[in-house]
């Protein structure tokens, strides 16, 4: 079915472990379920041999050319000044204390992994450990650093491909990207594999996230696997005091950590994001594949996968088949929050109405317009032509209100002209392929 240079993709040693992974409600078209281009593919070449353009590699280079700086200070090293170099906001932080990541060791609810994230980076750090770091190349997917934590006169973050090792997989789309789990974790921090896990993303039941996470700021009615143990009995131990958490003060020395915050808010808009950043790489490495093919003699329909990959990247991206949310899931306003949700909606861009596709609802849904503000990503910039003018064409008929499958009812007519008028704002190419709604 597919030409030469396309491989399957990998599983991750994890699911090598046997977790079993959450099905969603989503179109038949899955990217998932398709073989991708290779790492090696001429269009591709994912490799040190094509120069990059991600946040950590230009960051990279300044330092280098001494342009830029970063500061060593306390515990944390490196970790607030490579936040604020990156433009990274404190207030995304989220905990994560199941034992998951390469320096699984050190991890635990004593000692949690905190992850930062803006629209491209992520960046990963616990007590004692060293610095990680995800950087999304607008070309070429997500790129893998570490930054290690000792005080140096220029400090140098090294390029890891090994992580593709699990960051190629059936979870990422077959691209280089991000996996969010949900995973059944022992009370030392050992995730408990027999018990099966959930990969997220916001088509994923609100029960079945965030395991090994904790969770701050949501509804006491509103049931999580966040700040939960598993038994000795398979069972998690989810009671009214693990589903409402005001802040980890007295879980562990919050001291260590920039904030004692694992805002649910933010760990929504990661479980998101992540999904969606994996998206954009596959839409633009399966256009850009089709057409080297096709211009070097293989047979390939670009139609079609021009057709298939706007369907399913217009569908995530306007959340057609998000969860549904079975009470508000935000505590009351009044109480202590990280404030991820005013950082985040401050970023904007604005209407000439003052509304964003960054403000969040977390009463019905995760936006309060949804459309994925990741269309103002570089990274959707970037997409070759003909995968965005596919992608603008679905969206304006889906945003018009004309197609006729039930799925597509759940965007109100107050939706789609609010998305509508936000884009026309604020998107300018896309200004017309989209006509407004009288």
């Amino acid at each position: 079915m597919f030409p030469k240079g396309r491989q399957s993709a990998r599983l991750c040693s994890a699911s090598l472990l046997g977790i079993g992974l959450a099905t969603f409600p989503i179109c038949n078209a899955e990217l998932n379920d398709r073989l991708g281009p290779a790492l090696d593919h001429p269009a591709i070449l994912y490799s040190r041999s094509r120069p990059v353009s991600d946040p950590v590699g230009l960051l990279n280079m300044k330092l280098r050319q001494g342009s830029a700086q970063l500061r060593f200070e306390g515990p944390q090293g490196y970790l607030r000044s490579v936040l604020q170099a990156l433009r990274v906001p404190v207030e995304s932080q989220v905990a994560v204390f199941s034992k998951n990541s390469q320096q699984a060791i050190l991890i635990g609810p004593t000692n949690p992994r905190t992850i930062f994230f803006n629209d491209s980076v992520s960046v990963a750090w616990m007590y004692g450990g060293f610095i990680e770091l995800a950087s999304h190349d607008p070309q070429q997917g997500v790129i893998f650093y570490t930054l290690a934590q000792e005080q140096v006169d220029k400090p140098s973050f090294q390029r890891r491909d090994e992580c593709l090792r699990c960051h190629v997989s059936d979870a990422s789309l077959g691209v280089p990207g991000m996996m969010v789990r949900s995973m059944f974790t022992a009370p030392d921090g050992r995730p408990r594999l027999i018990m099966g896990a959930f990969v997220t993303d916001h088509r994923s039941p609100l029960e079945n996230r965030w395991g090994g996470y904790y969770v701050t700021g949501a509804a006491a009615d509103v049931r999580h696997m966040g700040n939960a143990f598993a038994t000795d009995e398979d069972q998690l131990a989810i009671t009214p005091k693990t589903l409402r958490v005001a802040t980890l003060e007295g879980r562990f020395d919050t001291s260590h950590y920039l904030s004692p915050y694992s805002d649910v808010g933010a760990l929504m808009v990661f479980d998101h994001q992540m999904y969606m950043m994996n998206l954009i790489t596959r839409v633009g490495w399966e256009v850009r594949a089709a057409k080297y093919d096709a211009e070097h003699g293989r047979r390939v329909d670009l139609d079609q996968i021009l057709r298939e990959t706007a369907q399913e990247f217009v569908d995530y991206l306007c959340l057609i088949d998000e969860a549904p949310f079975t009470a508000p899931l935000q505590a009351a306003p009044s109480e202590r929050s990280s404030g991820f949700a005013k950082v985040f909606a401050a970023q904007g861009p604005f209407d000439r109405n003052g509304r964003s596709l960054r403000e969040l609802d977390l009463r019905a849904r995760l936006f309060r317009y949804p459309c994925s503000y990741m269309i103002y990503s570089e990274a959707f910039d970037t997409l070759p032509a003909e995968a965005k003018a596919a992608i603008y064409e679905r969206l304006g008929r889906v945003l018009s209100g004309s197609l006729p499958e039930n799925r597509y009812q759940r965007l109100s007519l107050a939706d789609r002209r609010a998305i509508i008028e936000i884009l026309r704002d604020t998107k300018p190419d896309l200004h017309g392929s989209i006509q407004p709604i009288n």
